[in-house]
């Protein structure tokens, strides 16, 4: 449910987005705009955890966190992102609201051409294999750029596990060791 709630807000700040998009621009400028706005309001709310809790307060009535929202937001953020946290808290959904922010961000960065990987290895990479693994990926996927992130799981003995998005490669040696280990065991003996 959490999912279909950040998808539809987050994919309505997106429409909003880019409804000023000019002919051939990949991305409208209001865009640019809203994803730098929402990393750094996401960024202020991830800092202030009192915030958050008083938010998400059941005893706080819905009216008095609007108001706190429209002091804290209002003049200081465009009016559609204000909209949108308004509109969240109206709905109660003011717990989703991080991941509401990481799916715009994710939308807008998909966008732009603009791929994030999650990169598991065995053992740390050095920087060439680092260097040498992103330019397979661009050269692989239609992205212009890859953002990286880097992670080590001893437990996949060796290989690594590359995820952009809801794709996943998994080369690892604890994959392939599983998979063996069914196959063996599919064998009947006679």
């Amino acid at each position: 449910m959490a999912k279909l709630v950040s998808k539809t807000y987050g994919q309505a700040l997106f429409d909003i987005a880019m409804e000023s998009r000019i002919d051939g621009e990949r991305v409208s400028a209001k865009a640019d705009e809203l994803l730098e706005e929402v990393r750094q309001v996401s960024r202020i709310l991830q800092e202030n955890v009192e915030f958050d809790k008083l938010m998400c307060h059941p005893g706080i009535p819905k009216q008095e966190k609007l108001e706190v929202i429209g002091k804290v937001f209002r003049g200081r953020v465009s009016d559609e992102l204000a909209g949108l946290m308004e509109i969240v808290i109206r709905k109660e959904r003011y717990g989703e609201l991080q991941d509401i922010f990481r799916y715009f961000i994710d939308r807008v960065k998909e966008e732009k051409g603009i791929g994030v990987a999650h990169i598991t290895s065995a053992v740390e990479l050095t920087d060439e294999q680092k260097t040498a693994t992103v330019k397979r990926l661009l050269e692989t996927t239609s992205y212009q750029s890859i953002e990286s992130d880097f992670q080590v799981d001893g437990s996949l003995v060796g290989g690594m596990v590359i995820r952009i998005n809801d794709r996943v490669v998994d080369s690892s040696v604890r994959t392939k060791l599983n998979d063996l280990k069914r196959q063996l065991l599919q064998i009947q003996l006679g």
